[in-house]
């Protein structure tokens, strides 16, 4: 039972909002400092002063800098697995899924965010992009990314039940590294168009994609 000694204690440990908005300005602003200068680049000195705190303060609710960048990506990660995997269930209850489908579910929910209000998680994409490319990092992507990637990556093993995981894990690798590059290299396309205004398309990239996976599975398959 519960005193009400313990209840006061409690009370007190409890983060306060000014505590609590100081954690969130250090993380937005990790996110940011480690997207632009890379995690080896990144120095908390920079972190702390775009977040407006002192330099100890960063410390304080970071930990060391590998835990703190640790924590940057994981603190979406759960929002967006939880949107994707809405998204391929809304899509599983209304019919028959096939690879256009399915990679749509996957790569939408985070383009919605990417696309909005909030430039953090455009930043949150170039961190995504260097934990995907350095196998130092391999243990984020597993607890974080595999999951999801692996029951979306069961779906398209059912379409094609005579196909290796192998080939198929090949195919869904290359599309994620296409999302990655659509987030984060999106302005090349204007410059090799030789047009200002000229931009991908969601749809372009999601076909893109699924042709891609579609003929690497063809190809395994003959």
């Amino acid at each position: 039972m519960m005193t009400k000694k313990t209840t006061e204690k409690q009370r007190l440990r409890a983060p306060s909002k000014r505590s609590l908005a100081s954690r969130s300005r250090i993380l937005d602003a990790a996110e940011t400092v480690f997207a632009r200068d890379g995690f080896e680049g990144a120095k908390v000195r920079d972190i702390a002063a775009l977040a407006e705190v002192p330099l100890g303060l960063v410390n304080h609710h970071g930990g060391s800098k590998e835990a703190l960048f640790r924590e940057v990506v994981e603190r979406r990660a759960e929002e967006l697995a939880r949107l994707r995997l809405e998204a391929l269930a809304q899509a599983k209850g209304q019919g028959a899924l096939d690879l256009t489908a399915i990679l749509g579910c996957f790569f939408r929910p985070y383009l919605a965010k990417a696309a909005g209000s909030d430039p953090q998680w455009l930043a949150y994409a170039r961190l995504v992009a260097m934990v995907s490319a350095d196998p130092a990092w391999a243990d984020i992507s597993t607890d974080l990314f595999d999951p999801t990637a692996q029951r979306f990556m069961d779906e398209i093993c059912a379409l094609h039940p005579k196909v290796s995981r192998a080939v198929v894990a090949e195919g869904f690798v290359y599309s994620v590294a296409a999302l990655l590059a659509f987030l984060t290299s999106e302005w090349r396309i204007a410059a090799l168009a030789s047009q200002s205004d000229a931009q991908g398309s969601v749809e372009g990239l999601v076909a893109f994609c699924a042709a891609g996976c579609a003929a690497r599975i063809a190809q395994a398959e003959t």
